[in-house]
């Protein structure tokens, strides 16, 4: 018997692991809106999955935009399911960079803008989080989320961003007990940014999310964990610090001017 149809965003869905999870969605019979950084971008993930339902346009490395992107994908939900895919692992020049808002770019992309976007979207049932194994060399330093004092390191701020990633996901699991947000470990996967020599094949990397965003077996249907390839892993230790985790969010909405809303009655559709 399959499972009931699902209505599921996914974030960064132009390319990569976001655009083989909606692929997969689609391709199961659920609904599933894209997302991309602009229109050209928006024209190829249509293209490469032509039964998405819409595609919402936005750069994440704006909070103007990504605001626009979460009232674009209100507008079309509610959903079952928010993918939270899009992320970046360097910058243009590969250096610090900062955006219009004046932010470090990598944490605002990786970061800041999941947050945006869980705060301001209807919550659905289920929240999956895409992180990394190298969130367990990061640091949550609540002083200096954009190492704007410490050394500049691009390696050290992905790290740094995908360990928030995971402390967002279980903050959100905390605040909002009704809904199922967990945080995902793909692997070094072969897309783009993991380049042809990872050992992962881009399928293996995108089935987790897609299971924890429309299966209905038990294990999807828990909530704070952290997962790879399918099976629950210890998550680093910042990321289950509750103070950490507060902290985060707290700077976070100071950043972004959002708040998160503190508990949630009805999930999703």
């Amino acid at each position: 018997m399959s499972n009931p149809v699902k209505r599921v965003l996914v974030t960064g869905s132009a390319d990569g692991l976001g655009r083989e999870a909606a692929s997969m969605l689609a391709g199961a019979g659920h609904e599933v809106v894209l997302h991309a950084r602009d229109e050209q971008r928006g024209r190829q993930a249509r293209a490469a999955v032509p039964k998405a339902v819409a595609v919402v346009i936005g750069d994440l490395a704006s909070i103007a935009q990504t605001r626009a992107v979460a009232e674009s994908a209100a507008e079309i939900g509610p959903y079952d399911a928010a993918i939270h895919n899009a992320g970046i692992f360097d910058t243009p020049t590969g250096h610090r960079a900062t955006t219009e808002d004046g932010l470090e770019m990598i944490f605002q992309v990786n970061v800041l803008a999941p947050y945006i976007l869980t705060a301001l979207i209807p919550p659905p049932e289920r929240l999956i989080y895409l992180t990394s194994g190298m969130a367990s060399s990061g640091e949550i330093d609540l002083t200096d989320l954009q190492r704007t004092h410490r050394p500049w390191s691009t390696t050290a701020a992905y790290c740094d961003s995908k360990l928030c990633d995971v402390a967002l996901a279980f903050a959100v699991a905390r605040r909002w007990p009704r809904v199922h947000s967990n945080a995902v470990c793909p692997g070094w996967v072969r897309t783009r940014m993991g380049g042809p020599n990872a050992p992962t094949d881009i399928r293996t990397g995108a089935a987790t999310q897609v299971w924890l965003a429309s299966g209905d077996e038990p294990g999807a249907l828990r909530t704070s964990q952290f997962l790879r390839h399918g099976k629950v892993l210890g998550a680093p230790r910042a990321a289950t610090d509750a103070v950490l985790q507060d902290g985060l969010i707290s700077a976070c909405a100071e950043i972004s001017g959002v708040a998160l809303m503190p508990g949630q009655e009805t999930p999703g559709i």
